[in-house]
């Protein structure tokens, strides 16, 4: 990552070819599931706090950094949701 821009180089791109959430921020998936999906059905496939009580990406986001396993919960929901609409 070109520390001075912020942005990644043609070869740490190239580096994860194969992984679906290379290069998507924990805030793009969230901004994706709330615009697509809804807090209300974010909160029914993964059953965590910051989605049912007084909701907001930025709460999310501060949990989701600081707790491992319901982010790789959100992002396995993304990569569900993502499958399902392109069928």
């Amino acid at each position: 990552m070109d520390a001075a821009r912020g942005t990644a180089s043609a070869a740490a791109v190239d580096q994860q070819p194969n992984n679906p959430l290379h290069g998507v921020t924990l805030a793009q998936i969230l901004e994706w599931l709330v615009e697509h999906r809804g807090f209300a059905a974010m909160a029914r496939a993964v059953d965590i706090r910051c989605f049912t009580f007084e909701p907001s990406v930025s709460s999310s986001l501060k949990f989701l950094r600081r707790v491992p396993w319901a982010r790789a919960k959100v992002e396995a929901y993304y990569l569900h949701c993502r499958a399902e609409e392109r069928r």
